[in-house]
């Protein structure tokens, strides 16, 4: 939940702002609903109650350098985090919805998103069934225009794209915590500390967290 970049078009020009990462449906009582929300299924956000108006009228770029999935290591001992980018290093641009909401309480307006998930590709198939839909730029323009209410065409656009030559390496479980907000979250962990927390005998320190863009 904490702020993140989106890009969200309006009156014709692509606007990047600071939204709140996890939706909050615009009838929600409570910010309680943005940690069910950080994630929306491609399959289902057209249908669900609390993506659908958003999927239809309100849809955003959400970019990143990369995100991470956790490799289950098996015997009780944890999960290994892995880094994951396109394989270029340019940067990725994952497919979002947004919303406005007002907290009842305080009359405070936030803006906050979501970021829609499918079926891994590439070197994720190894670590996880889900990864974020990444959007080639040739997609952007249909996507983020709020004149385009064909949800049917949007949901063929999703279903279409192709996942970009992805990349990965294995970083430290120092990630696993959300106030580590460090270089070393994206540096390589060294082959030798990757074997050792292979290794049956070493148990996890720590429960993994959510993936951050």
């Amino acid at each position: 939940t904490d702020p993140i970049y989106a890009v969200a078009e309006h009156d014709g020009r692509r606007l990047l702002g600071s939204f709140r990462w996890g939706l909050i449906p615009h009838w929600a009582k409570d910010r309680k609903a943005a940690a069910r929300h950080i994630n929306a299924r491609v399959e289902t956000a057209a249908e669900k109650p609390a993506f659908r108006e958003y999927f239809e009228r309100r849809r955003c770029l959400i970019p990143a350098d990369g995100f991470y999935e956790w490799e289950v290591l098996g015997e009780g001992r944890g999960k290994l985090p892995h880094f994951i980018y396109r394989a270029d290093r340019s940067p990725l641009a994952f497919a979002g919805l947004w919303a406005r909401w007002r907290d009842p309480a305080t009359e405070e307006r936030v803006a906050t998103c979501t970021i829609l998930t499918g079926r891994p590709a590439g070197v994720v198939e190894d670590l996880h069934d889900r990864m974020p839909v990444i959007l080639p730029k040739a997609a952007w323009g249909p996507w983020l225009d709020p004149a385009n209410r064909d949800v049917d065409g949007l949901r063929s656009l999703l279903a279409s794209v192709a996942a970009p030559d992805l990349a990965e390496h294995a970083v430290s479980t120092l990630v696993n915590k959300v106030a580590n907000n460090l270089p070393e979250n994206v540096a390589p962990l060294p082959p030798d500390q990757v074997a050792e927390l292979r290794s049956p005998t070493v148990r996890s320190a720590g429960e993994p967290r959510a993936s951050t863009p």
